[in-house]
């Protein structure tokens, strides 16, 4: 057996702690899901109606995140993961302490940037460690599992949370739950989680002695080890099919930045109470986190391409279901219809990506693709609070959310195609003659 053996089975209690790692990440966001923008009004100071200054610190969130995972993946390339992983959460423990001392709304904002930088480190961190240590015929399934661990975070979070602010008040129920997150991960990051960066680097020397079995479609004409800029030029416009799964990642977070911060708004005008809307919500994070234990497996079988197409169309009609009808059932089975989406083109748009980069650079590519999508927070809050905005209604960002998701959509079927190496592999180099 080699020193850095590849699979689940064979790294089961390293996978395991980076499960339990973006479990506790999912918890850092989850946390800010439900009672601050429900509250942004009567506790934080937020006037009604100001739908801009409301998505500001969504906006703040996902420009910031963007960064950090574009530096996450270039930096965990050199100093290796685990030290990424330790900083993200040092750089965390402010925060539940802003959020219960804010005065005003621009201390949530301040929060709200520097959990984009801890979550920029923290979640691309738990996802590109365990692609370190799984086999290439298990990403779709190490996708799903990471994914699902961190929004079923998400969501618990934001259920605890509601039932935490109405017993305790929402900054000091805040404070004890994100204090209690941020420090059990640092704990467990010192003391249990090891570097995966050797494993990465024993299976680029392995490719070069015995290629895969299935030759990857890897982006032609790309050097070995390219430059930060060759990579993102790759990922952003070079390569058509990693260009057009960046497009799809940043529009699918319009999605989620609907569900952080006008959802729970709307349920409220809607007279929803606080423990109702965290149900509502948390019935969307539930879905798309439980269900990616199988549609990220599902994309070993069966292939990328069509979850990632058919998941941002499903999304995108839960999303304008929301506003077909009205009641507690209604909106969590719309909810849940989006959550669906999502759980289908989630893992498999990022599986998409470590399947045609090569182990060289696919903590850079990674790190790129997540930029452009988390970069959705931003672009996405900014065109909800615009629309929100210019039309006086919350309904209308709904429609701007499920019309981007078809759209999108759209150009990932045209523009994408098959990734997984079984299904589509490159064709075999030619032998030169004896």
């Amino acid at each position: 057996m080699t020193a850095h053996p590849l699979g689940i089975r064979e790294n089961l209690t390293q996978f395991t702690h980076h499960l339990i790692q973006v479990l506790l990440v999912g918890f850092a966001i989850g946390m800010t899901r439900t009672v601050i923008p429900a509250l942004a009004e009567t506790e934080f100071g937020v006037a009604r109606g100001s739908f801009l200054a409301l998505t500001a610190f969504v906006m703040a969130f996902g420009v910031v995140k963007a960064v950090m995972n574009f530096v996450a993946g270039r930096l965990s390339e050199r100093i290796g993961r685990k030290r990424v992983l330790f900083w993200g959460w040092v750089i965390a423990l402010p925060i539940p302490i802003m959020i219960w001392a804010a005065p005003d709304w621009s201390w949530i904002i301040a929060a709200t940037v520097l959990l984009g930088v801890n979550q920029g480190l923290c979640w691309s961190m738990t996802q590109t460690a365990k692609l370190d240590i799984t086999r290439a015929d298990q990403r779709g399934l190490t996708m799903g599992l990471n994914e699902f661990s961190g929004y079923v975070g998400v969501a618990l979070a934001g259920v605890v949370t509601a039932y935490a602010a109405e017993a305790l008040g929402a900054r000091l129920g805040l404070l004890i739950f994100g204090m209690t997150v941020v420090v059990v991960a640092l704990i467990l990051t010192v003391v249990w989680v090891k570097d995966t960066l050797p494993w990465a680097k024993a299976e680029t020397a392995a490719h070069k002695i015995q290629p895969p079995k299935y030759l990857p479609r890897y982006p032609k004409g790309a050097s070995e080890h390219p430059s930060t800029a060759e990579v993102f030029a790759l990922m952003s416009w070079r390569d058509k099919r990693l260009a057009t799964l960046s497009q799809a990642g940043l529009v699918e977070k319009f999605v989620d930045a609907l569900v952080w911060v006008i959802f729970p708004v709307f349920l409220v005008t809607k007279g929803a109470s606080l423990t109702e809307m965290g149900w509502i919500v948390g019935t969307y994070g539930f879905v798309w986190g439980g269900l990616q234990l199988f549609t990220g497996r599902l994309s070993d079988h069966v292939g990328r391409f069509w979850p990632n197409v058919l998941g941002m169309w499903i999304s995108g009609a839960g999303v304008a279901m929301i506003v077909l009808g009205s009641g507690a059932t209604w909106w969590s089975f719309s909810a849940g219809v989006a959550g669906f989406g999502m759980a289908l083109l989630y893992p498999n748009l990022g599986a998409s990506v470590a399947d045609i980069t090569p182990p060289a650079w696919r903590g850079s590519a990674i790190g790129i693709y997540r930029f452009w999508r988390d970069l959705g927070y931003g672009i996405g809050a900014l065109g909800l609070g615009l629309t929100a905005h210019l039309t006086g209604a919350l309904e209308a960002a709904f429609w701007f959310v499920a019309l981007s998701m078809f759209a999108s959509g759209a150009l990932l079927f045209f523009w994408g195609e098959e990734t997984h190496p079984r299904l589509n592999p490159a064709p075999k180099p030619e032998k030169p003659f004896a």
